[in-house]
């Protein structure tokens, strides 16, 4: 389901939210023909993700704000988010082949999944075994050495973190 953006709830819905998922942005118009035709498109093929690629609407002629910070030329234009920039993006009518492509672009990785499963689990064997998957993670970093204050184990915590700042 598209959740509606205004210009006011911008920040929160697509720039926070694109820290934990990737968001596809839909700028469109009612009075915009290939606009009606791409939005069911989206939605249908974002829904099949079950949450891991999420849609949101904006309507550009009530939300100038908006679509001027993407400097918006024409619509329909679609855009995707993670980490609060724009990643991916196309202009115009699509078929629902390019968009199934275009979304699948956004959807994580099997190592990103087992790395997120992983940092879910939290304990000190799975944030490890992260760890060796993606040894410069700074999430993964901070995580473990979380732990390992936690249980008192400060100086191993200290020369993790020194990873973050002396890469190997």
């Amino acid at each position: 389901m598209p959740i509606d953006v205004t210009d006011a709830s911008f920040e929160a819905d697509v720039l926070d939210r694109s820290e934990q998922v990737a968001v596809v942005v839909d700028l469109w118009a009612p009075w915009c023909g290939p606009c009606l035709q791409l939005g069911p498109i989206l939605e249908k093929v974002i829904d099949e993700t079950g949450g891991k690629v999420v849609l949101v609407k904006i309507n550009v002629d009530d939300n100038p704000q908006a679509s001027a910070m993407f400097r918006v030329q024409g619509i329909p234009a679609v855009y995707a988010l993670r980490d609060r920039r724009v990643v991916n993006g196309f202009v115009g009518a699509q078929g629902e082949a390019a968009v199934r492509t275009f979304v699948e672009s956004l959807l994580p990785t099997e190592e990103e999944s087992l790395i997120e499963s992983l940092l879910s689990a939290g304990d000190e064997d799975s944030l490890r075994r992260a760890f060796e998957l993606e040894p410069a993670n700074d999430v993964v970093i901070c995580a473990l050495a979380d732990l390992l204050v936690e249980t008192g184990r400060g100086p191993e915590a200290l020369a993790l973190l020194g990873l973050m700042l002396w890469p190997f």
